[in-house]
This record gives C-alpha cells, structure tokens and sequence, in this order.
C-alpha cells in the first residue's frame, strides 16, 4: 500500500476594508480565504507563500474589484476541502445573490434538508472560503447578524458594501435594504 500524496497549497496575504485576508490556493483552485494565519492547518497538506500563482492574483484582483463595488460576483475555481454535507452548504451559499441574505433555516429548505438548521449553521461557520462563498449572508431567523469568522463588525461592512452597492444598480428599493429576502 502507498501512503496517500501530501497536497501542496500556495498561499499569499492581502489587505483589504475589512482587513488582513490570507488566500490559499492549490492547482485545482482556491481552497481557503481566511480573516487570519492559520498555515493551513484545515487543509490536507502543506503551504508554502508564492505570490505569484495564478489563482491567488486572480482572486486578489476580483476581491479588489469586489471591496471597490465593480463586482457582484465571482468566477475563480474552488477546492473546497471538507465533508460532502459542508460542500452542499458552501455550493449553495454561491446561490445567495448579491445584496440579499437567507437564514439558516432557508439554506437548510433549500437542500432540502430543513431540519438540518443548527448542523447548516456549523458548515457555514466552516467556510473556508469566505466572502467568494459568502457565508456572510446568512442571518439569524429574526434577520439579526450571527456568527462570522472575520468578526460581526466585518460581516455587517459586507452586508453594507452590498446593500449600498445594489441600491446604486437600482437591484433594490431602499425599503428592502438589510431585510431578509424568501429563498
């Protein structure tokens, strides 16, 4: 028997409105998007820095875009490393659009699974790739703002990065600005 191969990811820093990110991408595409070092420790292998790889640029340039409102969504490959029920719910955050928020328990309906609401709540405070998979669009049932890995402050700028730039495309009337939208 041959022991399994090491995975290798290459990782790079970039600041940002909200602060310190940390991108780790692999050959398959990104594979994490952290608010702090943690050296990969959640990925299945080693991480080495490396600026330059193709990934990491494209997904520093996009999220630039992102923070300065030229950019509703994301096109980057992703590697999400994790359970097959934490892949459903981080595949379906993508599904979130720009400026909107769902609730735990809508995520949950939405894989057809609404009983799963606190275990959809666990996978989304696993998301290891933040903002591009944005788990900072889930609120609380009451459209109150829990748990988020960068901190409750940065979930709210994004919510308000969002929310400002939807109403400036006219995607929103004012009157639904930081409600929660019906899946």
């Amino acid at each position: 028997m041959t022991a399994p191969q090491t995975r290798q990811f290459v990782r790079k820093t970039m600041a940002s409105p909200v602060g310190q990110l940390w991108l780790y991408a692999s050959d398959a595409g990104l594979a994490a998007l952290l608010w702090r070092e943690d050296n990969g420790r959640h990925l299945p292998g080693a991480a080495v820095t490396g600026k330059d790889h193709p990934t990491l640029v494209e997904t520093e340039r996009q999220l630039r875009e992102y923070f300065a409102g030229a950019r509703r969504s994301f096109d980057l490959p992703l590697d999400f490393h994790g359970t097959d029920f934490q892949r459903l719910v981080w595949t379906t955050l993508l599904a979130i659009p720009y400026g909107e928020t769902r609730t735990y328990a809508q995520v949950a309906e939405s894989i057809r699974n609404p009983s799963a609401v606190r275990a959809v709540g666990a996978a989304n405070g696993r998301n290891p790739i933040s903002i591009i998979a944005p788990c900072h669009r889930v609120v609380g049932s009451d459209g109150s703002l829990t748990g988020f890995g960068g901190g409750l402050e940065n979930k709210a700028k994004l919510l308000a990065l969002e929310s400002a730039q939807a109403d400036l495309f006219g995607a929103r009337s004012a009157s639904t600005v930081g409600r929660t939208q019906r899946a």
